[in-house]
């Protein structure tokens, strides 16, 4: 017959159990260990039995008085039922008994931060901290950590793990922590230095060569930040966050295949995540690879169909390739999604309007300078579908609204000129175009570039001319 741990110590429970019953009832002389009783209370805690808990723990404590676990043992309880000033009564009344459990002060920390008495916390586990040594300083530390976090003193989080560091340099959840919180305060230069002090003592801790790998990344050093998450992945070739970052500080350095082959790693070792295959896609369209990176921005949409920016960018790769037409249907969901959004609505009138349906592109242009209304580029998108549209009156109340809206910003004089000139009043548009010339004759091309066909007006070279004997552009 094989052993079975688990049976026999359900048997030895069920007999503590029944002898703990016999007690209670008066029945026979039985008796039981100060242990029994522990095991006998936290078997009732772990059924969140807390009445029958507390029972059993007055019961024990009237066989032994003097017992500081079982003290502590009952006010856990009370912290369960949310008696937190009792709990703090019983645990005084234990340290009078054994001030050495850590117990003690871990459960009035937790008391102290329910009574959202912080500061009382913190004095308490700052004084603990020289009563210990070991793990069990360890154990405070991070304790006083998750207080400081609690009161936000984000930067006393960072010290309480980096003295977790000096004290057990390979301690692997202080390790994990200490990312997040050098990322968070960005304490980058001072982790720089810690990782590089651990992996002097310890090579081939792969955990610190990635945390000093995050805190070249956070000081924006990619190069370096690269050379060291190759050395994590050196040490574990199956660390894939590693190979995650890696990809990122590639990507910021618009070193794109080196970023793919990097996040494909991250995709062979850990489930597909829409953020790796958008990724990607991202790569391949600063490729100007289209149809690749539409491959990869697809399988990031079925994974997350709500996202409208993924088909947002599906759409992007369609325009560059000049298939207005599929362009239009993947903007057509993204706005399903999110109609309000200015860039869909922008590129679904350029859209539009390269498939010359001007007053459809109109539509969304409009969407876009009421959603922005003081963004010039909505308006120079609307007015310029409006030019060739030839809507010269409509374009013309757009400009003044244009102009009024942004501050007379010269670009919409411009604008105004062309309109004036599309509509046959040469005149004003002459005065207009001098006005605009006196603003800024820098935006004179994008004038140009509405209808080059205006610079075989004499009138308009004559303006232009004058304005460049006055006036050096």
């Amino acid at each position: 017959m094989k052993d079975n741990p688990y049976r026999e110590d359900r048997d030895q429970l069920n007999e503590l159990l029944r002898q703990y019953k016999n007690l209670k009832n008066g029945l026979g002389h039985s008796f039981l260990e100060e242990e029994a009783f522990e095991k006998i209370i936290s078997y009732f805690q772990e059924k969140e039995d807390y009445p029958r808990a507390m029972e059993a723990a007055g019961f024990a404590i009237d066989q032994f008085p003097y017992s500081a676990m079982l003290l502590v043992k009952k006010a856990d309880i009370l912290l369960a039922m949310r008696r937190y000033q009792d709990a703090l009564d019983v645990l005084d009344e234990a340290a009078l008994y054994d001030g050495s459990d850590i117990n003690l002060y871990i459960l009035k920390t937790d008391a102290y931060l329910a009574l959202d008495m912080q500061e009382k916390a913190v004095v308490l586990l700052e004084e603990a901290l020289g009563l210990f040594e070991g793990e069990e300083k360890i154990e405070l530390l991070f304790e006083l950590a998750d207080v400081y976090d609690d009161y936000e003193e984000f930067d006393k989080v960072f010290d309480c793990l980096k003295v977790v560091l000096t004290e057990d340099r390979n301690n692997e959840e202080a390790l994990y922590k200490i990312c997040f919180w050098t990322d968070f305060t960005g304490r980058n230069e001072e982790s720089i230095r810690l990782h590089q002090s651990i992996i002097d003592d310890y090579p081939y801790n792969e955990l610190a060569w990635f945390n000093l790998a995050a805190a070249y990344q956070g000081l924006k050093l990619y190069e370096k930040s690269i050379d060291a998450y190759q050395y994590a992945i050196t040490i574990d070739e199956k660390f894939d966050y590693a190979y995650r970052n890696m990809g990122d500080a590639y990507i910021r350095l618009r070193k794109y295949k080196e970023a793919i082959e990097a996040l494909e790693k991250v995709m062979e070792l850990s489930k597909p995540e829409d953020v790796i295959y958008e990724a990607i896609g991202h790569c391949y369209d600063r490729m100007k690879k289209h149809a690749q990176a539409r491959f990869y921005y697809r399988k990031a949409a079925h994974l997350h169909p709500e996202d409208s920016k993924l088909f947002y960018k599906i759409a992007c790769t369609y325009f560059n390739e000049g298939q207005w037409e599929s362009c239009a249907r993947q903007l057509e969901t993204a706005l399903r999604i999110q109609r309000n959004q200015a860039e869909y609505n922008l590129l679904m009138g350029e859209c539009k309007a390269q498939l010359g349906l001007y007053r459809d592109a109109v539509q969304y242009f409009s969407n876009v300078v009421r959603v922005r209304s003081r963004n010039a580029a909505g308006w120079e998108a609307l007015l310029r579908c409006l030019y060739k549209g030839e809507f010269y009156e409509e374009g013309l109340e757009q400009v003044q609204a244009a102009l009024v809206v942004t501050k007379n910003k010269p670009i919409f004089l411009f604008y105004k000129t062309a309109m004036l000139f599309a509509m046959g009043k040469t005149k004003e548009a002459l005065l207009q175009l001098e006005s605009a010339m006196e603003a800024a004759p820098r935006l004179l091309k994008r004038f140009v570039e509405l209808n080059p066909s205006v610079m075989q007006n004499q009138l308009v070279v004559d303006v232009v001319a004058r304005y460049k004997r006055n006036k050096s552009i």
